[in-house]
């Protein structure tokens, strides 16, 4: 049974080949630590976040791995015709942010989608800008302690041009540490524009 949150699609489709060929005639490569599939239900940090480039080549490994249900959060104003066709046939889940009140957070909302789906990687970029932030919003891990899923460390790496899963993280509790820790996977990983990386 496909939950309604999935957007997979059969393996060895021509968007895959299209998008694995793509990746390898931009000179990038994919390099999984984790499997994809080893999760259906996950948290996907993806940092460095410095610019818009950083959509395409996610948009790139997402295509490149049908199977694995990545999905992504984005506010439903941006959601207009002919745009909002095109962004949920790439993932993204519209969420009205006027509805989101103090008995129903961003995190309750989502937590809810990870929680009724059958399979759903939510990616999320913990700086939430491409500008320089001087500490990570603390939502990402927030989200997988209240839906009970482990942290799968994406990463672009634009100096080796690589991207892919890290090690899969589980949240102790202990946020402070746990995001010290996280950090440190991401402190030789490169971004497009190095200097506005937060780690």
């Amino acid at each position: 049974m496909t939950s309604k949150n999935s957007t997979t699609k059969p393996a060895g489709s021509w968007i895959q080949k299209s998008a694995m060929v793509l990746i390898k005639f931009l000179g990038w490569k994919i390099n999984n630590t984790t499997h994809p599939t080893t999760w259906k239900k996950a948290v996907m940090a993806l940092a460095p976040h410095t610019s818009n480039w950083d959509f395409f080549y996610g948009m790139l490994f997402k295509l490149s791995h049908p199977n694995v249900a990545i999905r992504f959060a984005i506010k439903k104003e941006v959601m207009f015709f002919p745009l909002s066709y095109l962004m949920k046939k790439l993932g993204a889940i519209p969420i009205d942010r006027n509805k989101v009140t103090k008995q129903a957070n961003m995190v309750s909302v989502m937590a809810e989608m990870l929680n009724s789906a059958d399979a759903l990687v939510l990616a999320i970029a913990p700086e939430g800008t491409r500008s320089y932030v001087k500490r990570w919003k603390t939502g990402f891990y927030r989200l997988a302690e209240a839906a009970n899923v482990p942290i799968i460390l994406g990463y672009i790496h634009y100096a080796k041009k690589e991207m892919g899963l890290g090690p899969t993280f589980y949240p102790t509790g202990n946020i402070e540490k746990d995001i010290a820790n996280i950090q440190s996977f991401y402190r030789n990983i490169l971004g497009k524009y190095p200097k506005q990386g937060v780690v």
